[in-house]
């Protein structure tokens, strides 16, 4: 069964910090694209950031500088670490994997809330 859990979420003070992780199961993880995308409350699903099987990064430019991807393909999870958290980034963070074939998988979400 494939699996996408994402853990990490909360609620925090604008400028604070947050870590979020997505272990997958049940597919080949090293083979799949990994994403972050979240979905503000009354939006549609952004795409937050993005790397490859080789490790490229892609970032949206409202997170670059801020928020940091990356991926640990022997615990077969991915990692995003929020700094400077703005109230704007308030959503549901989404965990994404796309690969061979179009591929893809979505995590059920973790919500994270930047407010005083």
């Amino acid at each position: 069964e494939v699996q996408l859990v994402e853990s990490g979420g909360g609620m925090v003070q604008p400028g604070g910090s947050l870590r979020l992780s997505c272990a997958a199961s049940g597919f080949d993880f090293s083979g799949y694209d990994m994403s972050w995308v979240r979905q503000a409350p009354g939006k549609e699903r952004d795409v937050v950031a993005t790397i490859d099987i080789s490790g490229n990064l892609v970032e949206d430019a409202s997170v670059k500088g801020r928020f940091t991807l990356s991926r640990d393909n022997t615990r077969r999870t991915v990692f995003l670490q929020m700094n400077n958290l703005k109230p704007d980034d308030t959503a549901v963070y989404f965990c994404y994997a796309l690969g061979p074939y179009g591929r893809q998988y979505w995590g059920k979400g973790t919500a994270v809330t930047v407010s005083h």
